[in-house]
C-alpha cells in the first residue's frame, strides 16, 4: 500500500479557482499548510511510516525548510506541478515549462532526482494524454494522476485499477492509480480526499482489501494537509463545493491514525522499484496515430529546450 500527500495551500484547490482571495488570507493559508504538514510528519513518525509527498514546486521556494525536513525524515519528494494549474487549462508548451520549473526547483533543494508526478485535480485524462509524453521525456518514472472513475472534474473510467503502463500519444511510463472499490460495473473512489471524509471507514477498508486481492494489487491513498486543519478560515465557495470541501473535516486526524495503526504503508518509489514492467498491463490513453504533438508541439518544445 502507498500513502501519499498532496502538499498545497488551501486556496489552490480547484474549487477556489477564479476566487478573489485577500493577500492576508493567502498568507494565513500558507502558514497553516506548513503547520498542518508538520503535524502530519509527527503523526507519521509516531507510527514509523514513510510516505510520498507530491509537493507544489513554488513551495520549494516559499517553504524550503519544510521540504528539506520532509526529505530528511525519509519520505519521498515528488512533483505536484509548479503552480498547481489544472492541466486542462494549459497547452503542452505551458505544461512543459511548469513541469521543468517544479522538477528543477525540488531537485536543487533536496539534491536528488524527482521521478514521480501527480497532476492537480487528477487532470491527466484522455483529453490531456499528451502530458504523459512530456512527463516521460522529462525523465519521470511514474505518474499517479489517472483516477479510474467517472467524475465531473476528472477520471478515465476504463483505466486499470492496479499499477499499469500508460501510453500517451508516443511515450509510456508507470501509472499508480488511486484506490477504487468495484461494485458491479461501477468504480467507487475510496482513495482519500473528500471520499475519506464523506464515506464510512469501512468502505475504504473494503476497497483496500479488494485491491490487494487483485494481481499486482496496490492501494494508493492520498490526502492534503488542509484536510487536517478543521479550524482554518473557510473559503467563500458555492454550496455544493463548500460541502465537498469541508464535509467530515473534524474526523480526519483520528481516521488517519486508525489507518496508520491498521496498515503498513510504503513510498510510491519503493513500489515502483519492486514492479516488473513486463508483467504490468498496458493502457493506451492517447491516440498513437496522433502526430500533432510530434509535428507541432514537439517542435515548439525542442525550441524551448534549446
Amino acid at each position: 500500500m502507498i500513502l501519499s500527500f498532496d502538499i498545497e495551500e488551501h486556496d489552490r484547490i480547484e474549487a477556489a479557482y477564479g476566487l478573489d482571495i485577500d493577500h492576508a488570507l493567502r498568507v494565513e493559508y500558507a502558514e497553516r499548510m506548513e503547520s498542518a504538514t508538520r503535524r502530519l510528519l509527527d503523526q507519521l513518525a509516531r507510527h514509523q511510516t514513510l510516505a510520498t509527498f507530491f509537493i507544489v514546486g513554488e513551495i520549494a521556494r516559499t517553504h524550503p525548510h519544510l521540504v528539506r525536513d520532509i526529505h530528511a525524515a525519509g519520505h519521498e519528494i515528488a512533483s505536484h506541478s509548479h503552480a498547481h494549474e489544472n492541466i486542462h487549462r494549459l497547452t503542452p508548451v505551458a505544461f512543459h515549462h511548469d513541469l521543468v520549473a517544479s522538477k528543477d526547483g525540488l531537485e536543487q533543494l533536496i539534491g536528488e532526482p524527482i521521478v514521480g508526478f501527480r497532476a492537480p485535480t487528477f487532470s491527466i485524462t484522455r483529453r490531456t494524454a499528451w502530458a504523459i509524453d512530456i512527463l516521460a521525456e522529462a525523465g519521470f518514472r511514474y505518474d499517479s494522476s489517472i483516477f479510474p472513475v467517472r467524475h465531473d472534474r476528472y477520471g478515465v473510467v476504463d483505466a486499470p485499477r492496479t499499477p499499469f503502463i500508460v501510453t500517451g500519444n508516443q511515450h509510456s511510463l508507470i501509472e499508480l492509480p488511486p484506490a477504487t472499490l468495484k461494485l458491479g460495473s461501477y468504480h467507487l473512489p475510496v482513495a482519500g480526499g473528500g471520499y475519506f471524509r464523506l464515506f464510512p471507514p469501512a468502505l475504504m477498508r473494503w476497497g483496500i482489501a479488494q485491491q490487494q486481492r487483485l494481481p499486482g494489487g496496490v492501494a494508493m491513498l492520498y490526502f492534503h494537509p488542509w484536510e487536517f486543519d478543521a479550524d482554518q478560515p473557510r473559503l467563500p465557495l458555492k454550496r455544493l463545493s463548500r460541502w465537498r470541501t469541508y464535509v467530515g473535516i473534524r474526523q480526519t486526524t483520528a481516521r488517519l491514525d486508525a489507518l496508520l495503526q491498521r496498515y503498513r504503508f510504503q513510498r510510491a518509489i519503493d513500489i515502483v522499484e519492486s514492479l516488473r514492467e513486463d508483467e504490468l498491463s498496458r493502457f493506451l490513453l492517447g491516440d498513437s496515430r496522433n502526430a500533432s504533438i510530434k509535428s507541432v508541439e514537439s517542435a515548439q518544445l525542442a525550441n524551448v529546450r534549446e
